[in-house]
């Protein structure tokens, strides 16, 4: 049976689970309320993208104005930073898919309605709350997975920058025994980068989201807006922090090692 219900119900007392929310499968393949919501979240990317394509005018409106300034200024930023045309022309779609997907994702999981409504699993004292969606990013898989993503990028554009050989000599070197120390180091650091992404985004939406359940549980109406208005700061500054991390590790990927 399906039902409206919040997970911090009094009856049930304040419910946090690390695990994600299984709704059902598809050819066997668990279908989670993160993995909704994220669908859910590229929907709403894709229908502004073809709302606005479709809204082209060469006197721009406000909202086409407002778009072409935010991309036109992130875009002089990425160029600045990478000096190289050719490589912001290469990379600032990776990166603002990135930044936008993060933050649609961050802000869809503060909808109202998210982690509230669902359906009860189970009879009894052995049911439990389903909700249909949840906030993506308190899936460590979606972050790791997000995380994966832009290692991939750094290391490509490592590689076509120096080449594999080049690229690879960072990190496996037997110049010399402190070289071979060094390039270890190196590798180990990198592998870290992957471990640090994803953890820094799971660990901030999940406390995030844990704290406004508490405060939903204990304090309602009242202490949970003021959480609310600075959980959306945060989702857009981890959505920032990701993209711009990778901008400067793709930086330091590309640059030649001394």
């Amino acid at each position: 049976m399906f039902t409206l219900v919040h997970t911090a119900h009094a009856a049930e007392g304040i419910s946090v689970k690390l695990a994600p929310y299984v709704v059902g499968h598809i050819g066997g393949l668990p279908i989670t309320a993160t993995l909704l919501t994220s669908w859910l979240a590229m929907l709403m990317i894709v229908g502004f993208a073809l709302w606005q394509r479709n809204r082209l005018q060469a006197v721009p409106g406000k909202v086409q104005n407002a778009t072409e300034a935010v991309i036109g200024g992130l875009y002089n930023y990425v160029r600045d930073t990478l000096e190289s045309e050719h490589m912001a022309q290469k990379y600032f779609p990776v990166l603002m898919t990135i930044f936008l997907f993060l933050l649609v994702m961050n802000w869809t999981g503060l909808l109202p309605g998210v982690t509230s409504i669902g359906f009860y699993e189970g009879h009894g004292g052995d049911s439990h709350f389903i909700p249909f969606l949840y906030p993506p990013a308190t899936d460590l898989n979606i972050a790791i997975a997000f995380a994966f993503v832009a290692m991939v990028v750094i290391q490509f554009a490592g590689i076509v920058a120096l080449g594999a050989a080049k690229y690879g000599g960072k990190f496996i070197n037997f110049s010399s025994p402190l070289a071979f120390v060094v390039g270890i180091i190196e590798l180990i650091s990198e592998l870290g980068r992957l471990v640090s992404f994803s953890f820094r985004l799971f660990g901030n939406i999940f406390a995030g989201k844990t704290l406004l359940t508490v405060a939903i549980f204990f304090v309602p109406f009242v202490l949970p807006v003021p959480i609310l208005a600075y959980e959306v700061f945060v989702g857009f500054i981890q959505a920032g922090v990701f993209a711009f991390l990778t901008l400067i590790f793709i930086k330091m990927a590309v640059a030649e090692h001394h």
